[in-house]
């Protein structure tokens, strides 16, 4: 990184020391969609002086695009950072958050950096609450080397980008109240804390460490579980036998079964049928007292 004025060093010094990067000298690919986050991402992983490669990814969605890729290519070169430019094409339709957050990682890969704060946080934390979550949910994202600005807030980053005079382009999709993240943002958060009188980003976040904490527990007790046996998940807490199943019945992608589905497993291992559906084609079926998945996507390994 360039030398850096006194209040930039301020702001680096006061920042970085919350953030949880990999060691000096680690290869990371960033996300950089150009807004605040990100942009405050590669900032401090260049300054954490890890080996960056800031990846613009254009879902070919709106216009403005280009302007957006060439922004991220100068503050990479300002940085000492590597660019590279990224085309994906995502059809208008339904789930058209989650598809393009999907493609996005495919095209990052495994590992990439991406410029998640504690209010991004915050936000998931309500949003699984409103889909029904268990402890797993409400745990949201897990802090890693991969998500290191879930220790700072969406204002630092934004005074970060003041600091060092750059101009976060401005992303019209996330006001689109379309997406549920969006109207969490903009209209749930705001409301709750009108309510509470406080700030519940700090709160929010604290049920998700503790909700973490409680799901590693009940983790640790399922790995000892085998998930086949069907006498040995009908002699358990429930609770540790769903974690054993979530882990076990894992889709081709990673994502645990529905409850709904889980709890049609749950009918299999306490007899009150032989079989059932399973999402991607597979069948969970039990023979002699022992579930096997069959169908076209093998279980999830990792």
């Amino acid at each position: 990184m360039n030398e850096c004025t006194p209040a930039q060093r301020a702001v680096l010094d006061d920042l970085l020391p919350r953030c949880g990067f990999a060691p000096g000298g680690t290869a990371a690919v960033c996300g950089v969609s150009g807004g605040a986050d990100s942009l405050a991402l590669l900032v401090l992983a260049t300054a954490a002086r890890l080996d960056v490669t800031a990846v613009h990814v254009d879902h070919g969605l709106r216009a403005g695009s280009t302007e957006e890729a060439n922004l991220v290519a100068s503050v990479a070169t300002r940085f000492g950072a590597a660019f590279r430019a990224e085309r994906i094409d995502i059809a208008p339709g339904s789930d058209l958050e989650a598809r393009a957050r999907s493609a996005r990682r495919g095209v990052l890969g495994a590992g990439a950096l991406t410029g998640h704060t504690a209010d991004d946080q915050a936000e998931t934390v309500l949003i699984n609450l409103m889909r029904g979550a268990g402890v797993d949910g409400l745990a949201a994202m897990v802090r890693s080397p991969s998500k290191p600005l879930l220790g700072l807030r969406r204002a630092d980053t934004e005074a970060l980008c003041i600091a060092f005079d750059l101009t976060p382009f401005n992303d019209p999709s996330n006001a689109d109240p379309r997406f549920v993240r969006n109207r969490v943002r903009h209209e749930l958060l705001p409301l709750v804390a009108d309510i509470s009188e406080r700030d519940p980003v700090p709160l929010l976040v604290r049920t998700a460490d503790r909700a973490r904490a409680a799901a590693g527990t009940i983790d640790e007790l399922a790995s000892t579980i085998d998930p086949t046996n069907c006498q040995q998940l009908r002699s358990i807490k429930r609770e540790i036998a769903a974690a054993a199943l979530r882990s076990w019945l894992r889709d081709h992608a990673g994502h645990p079964p529905s409850f709904a589905e889980l709890e049609r497993v749950f009918d299999v291992v306490g007899l009150r049928s032989t079989a059932t559906e399973l999402s991607g084609g597979r069948r969970v079926r039990r023979s002699g007292g022992v579930l096997e998945i069959l169908g076209p996507a093998p279980p999830f390994d990792g």
